[in-house]
């Protein structure tokens, strides 16, 4: 990339692009789980992740739900519009699974009469930790309105993308969402859509096509995110 680079996580670099206001997002082929303890570099999972990712985004759009995703550039690059992120994530779940069976004792599987929202502070130095909305209100990381906005976003997300993978036969456990402020001052969906931040079953016999894939050893990562994208009838290894 030409551009400055502007932040690196785990799974994704950002680069200032030609145009003021607008990034470049590269997906890595980093693989990390356990905050990172567990971490491995898989061939073309940055390709695989970009366009189940610039896919999601297109559905979302097409659907009325405003990103920052503009379009999507290289097999590994999308552009985006820079925003100002708010540090709270969003989760919704539809099937218990994760940290919320350990910290409930819940059965793994168990689905929920309702989708569930749950805010999270978004730190790897403190692993994410889960907070209250008063935490935001108090500590100034977003305003009640402001979690309402995102949580009623995120529920339309769930029920647009819910809708997509049932109908190529893959259950949407749950997902984490971030968002942040557009230039025009609208909160938007940012960050990344992919398996690497969604849990995903196949809906007849269970089997995760998700990220648990590399943290619990149950096979290939590149072949379960190949799958879903071949579900999909998503093109990988070429622009949109």
């Amino acid at each position: 990339m030409n551009g400055k680079l502007k932040y690196e996580g785990k799974g994704k670099r950002l680069f200032e692009s030609d145009v003021p206001g607008q990034l470049i997002q590269q997906f890595k082929d980093d693989a990390t789980a356990f905050d990172g303890v567990k971490r491995e570099r898989i061939a073309g999972k940055g390709e695989l992740n970009c366009a189940i990712s610039s896919f999601m985004f297109e559905r979302l759009q097409e659907a009325g739900v405003r990103s920052h995703f503009i379009r999507r550039e290289g097999p590994r690059e999308m552009r985006v519009w820079e925003l100002e992120m708010f540090p709270v994530e969003i989760v919704i779940r539809n099937i218990a699974a994760g940290s919320i069976c350990k910290r409930l004792g819940l059965t793994e599987g168990l689905r929920l009469a309702r989708p569930l929202s749950e805010l999270f502070y978004k730190s790897d130095a403190l692993h994410d930790p889960m907070i209250a909305v008063e935490h935001a209100e108090l500590f100034g990381w977003a305003t009640a309105d402001e979690i309402a906005t995102m949580r009623m976003l995120a529920l339309r997300v769930n029920e647009v993308l819910a809708g997509l993978l049932s109908g190529v036969g893959i259950q949407l456990v749950d997902f984490k969402l971030e968002f942040g402020r557009h230039p025009d001052g609208a909160i938007v969906l940012g960050d990344e859509i992919t398996p690497d931040g969604c849990r995903l079953w196949d809906a007849a016999t269970g089997r995760k096509l998700d990220k648990d894939v590399f943290r619990r050893d149950l096979g290939g990562l590149s072949e379960a995110y190949h799958e879903v994208a071949t579900r999909l009838g998503i093109s990988v290894g070429a622009s949109a």
